[in-house]
């Protein structure tokens, strides 16, 4: 028997790239339509501008309202090779450079999601240059690489970058609002930097003209986040805004350092301790209690804690490191910068970062924590939030009592045995009554109340009668309520009565309990004099028709117990 010879095959596998795809998903990446802002800064910062402009309108084109975005800055302009690594993926001129903020390729790719692009640049000892992409999303989609038309145009002489970009985010338009584009430059781009509070003055002059689509001007914005200023001292704060004291305060603290098992890794960090009046002082964007939503506002809760930055510019919130349950957070406005931190393509995350540095980054964040929170200015802001507690406290009771005050004078009363009833105007002021009715009237419930607990369950357990012991005697649920409604929120289960002080209910209507049982109300009229109208909860399968006291008919039929007006004459 022969034995076969399997020949050995030999071969080598180089790693492709679908270039189409890739190019769709570092797109689509940016799931933000304002990150086109931030990479726009982003890219005329890395330039040395000094003027940026971004301005948004709709024009017609082909009889359809089109989205036009902008983007112009005085910086140094691009080359052949610029306008190569502008449309290329991956392919970034400012790798090597660390003081520049781009470093992936991937920025600029946010703009394929278009209709057209057309760059307008000149670098100094280039000639100027015109270049426009065509459909790039859709060639894209299509498997096909858009390609980029470039020619040289003698007439630009002025160095820097024009960029309009026709048909964006497939013409959706609602988030470019000048107020949400300004507050998103503020916080999320380089503009918004807030390294000014650190000594960092090389963009201190520059500026930035927006136009947002529902904007008729142009605002020049300067560079840098805003900040409040500091606050008075905390007596002064008391003093000035009394119970509102704690809203107005503010106190900045900057930072700096290394990290402790990486020496060479520096960081800077700001927290800004502030109150919400002091907050919306600055933030027009923060939405007002009892006010419309406006497209693009947040809550306190949404936006402020403590913000990982790279380059200045945050990133992602890590308000588990400082806090770990309640809204503590929100008393900060706070920010820590660190350029080693390592971030996904569309820079919405640092979790690329290794573990290592990330658990040294928590560690300081929890020590300018800690050492916030032990500092006396901290202790000062406790001290006010108390004496405001406190304050709080004495006025509302001052408030409650005048109220109480007034109810009294304003409550309904009858005489009923040299004895003064007052109206109930809750549930536990119908207890008090049928408490008081137990005494004057004993008979006039067929029940006798033995234990009253409203903090679960229904409110009393009763017996029948009288005479009965206890140990031998049936015993029962009886509810209270002030107003009975068709959703009864217990069981009909062992319920003998219910005492209300009103009902809407009517004749016939059905009323269902916890359990999803249905009885129906029946109202009987009186048959003379000595009767009075019974309100009767019937289930034709039950035995026991759960009778309910309405006090506000049953008093006045049963004993002519009738509520009036209390008068100033009255004495008690």
């Amino acid at each position: 028997m022969s034995i076969a010879t399997i020949a050995t095959e030999k071969f080598e596998i180089i790693p492709g790239v679908n270039e189409t795809q890739e190019f769709i998903e570092i797109a689509n990446d940016f799931s933000n339509p304002l990150d086109l802002v931030r990479e726009a800064i982003s890219n005329a910062i890395d330039a040395n501008a000094t003027e940026i402009s971004i301005t948004f309108e709709t024009i017609k084109l082909r009889g359809e309202k089109c989205l036009k975005i902008v983007l112009r800055d005085n910086g140094s302009g691009m080359d052949r090779n610029g306008l190569q690594s502008f449309f290329d993926l991956g392919n970034s001129l400012s790798r090597d450079k660390e003081e520049n903020i781009g470093e992936k390729g991937h920025g600029t790719k946010v703009y394929f999601n278009s209709g057209e692009i057309r760059v307008v640049t000149k670098k100094k000892d280039s000639p100027g240059y015109i270049a426009t992409m065509v459909n790039p999303i859709r060639k894209l989609f299509d498997r096909e690489i858009p390609k980029v038309d470039v020619h040289t145009d003698e007439s630009i002489t002025a160095e820097g970058s024009e960029i309009t970009i026709l048909g964006y985010n497939n013409n959706r338009r609602d988030k470019f609002t000048h107020n949400n584009l300004k507050d998103y430059v503020l916080w999320f781009t380089k503009f918004g930097s807030f390294e000014l509070l650190h000594g960092v003055e090389k963009y201190r002059h520059t500026k930035l003209h927006l136009r947002g689509l529902d904007s008729e001007s142009t605002e020049i914005i300067s560079f840098g986040h805003v900040f409040p200023g500091e606050s008075l001292t905390v007596q002064k704060l008391f003093e000035t805004h009394m119970v509102y004291a704690p809203d107005h305060y503010c106190k900045v603290i900057t930072k700096s350092g290394h990290l402790k098992n990486f020496p060479e890794i520096a960081y800077q960090a700001t927290f800004s301790i502030e109150g919400n009046k002091i907050k919306q002082s600055y933030n027009g964007m923060l939405r007002k209690t009892g006010k419309s939503r406006v497209p693009g506002d947040y809550t306190v809760q949404e936006r402020y804690g403590i913000w990982l930055s790279k380059d200045y510019i945050p990133v992602q919130r890590k308000n588990e490191w400082i806090t770990y349950k309640g809204s503590e957070y929100t008393k900060f406005h706070a920010f820590f910068n660190c350029q080693e931190l390592r971030l996904t393509a569309n820079r919405g995350s640092v979790d690329n970062t290794p573990s290592e540095i990330l658990d040294d980054i928590r560690t300081e964040v929890r020590m300018i924590y800690n050492e916030i929170i032990e500092s006396n200015d901290w202790r000062e802001m406790e001290w006010l939030e108390s004496e405001v507690e406190a304050y709080k406290t004495s006025e509302k009771e001052k408030n409650d009592f005048n109220w109480r005050k007034k109810k009294i004078l304003n409550s309904n009363i009858a005489e009923y045995k040299k004895a003064v009833l007052v109206e109930p105007q809750r549930e536990s002021g119908v207890f008090a009554l049928v408490l008081q009715l137990s005494i004057l009237a004993p008979d006039i419930f067929p029940f006798r109340m033995l234990d009253y607990d409203t903090h679960s369950g229904f409110d009393v357990i009763a017996k029948g009668d009288a005479s009965t012991p206890i140990t031998s005697a049936a015993l029962y649920y009886v509810e209270f309520k002030y107003f009975l409604t068709n959703d009864f929120n217990h069981s009909f289960q062992n319920l003998y009565s219910i005492v209300c002080w009103d009902t809407a209910l009517k004749h016939d209507e059905i009323v269902k309990d916890l359990n999803g049982e249905e009885r129906k109300m029946q109202i009987i009229q009186p048959k003379d004099e000595k009767d009075y109208t019974h309100f009767l909860l019937d289930n034709p399968r039950s035995i026991h028709k759960i009778e309910v006291y309405v006090l506000k008919y049953f008093l006045k039929e049963k004993l002519g117990i009738d509520f009036k007006p209390r008068t100033e004459s009255d004495t008690l």
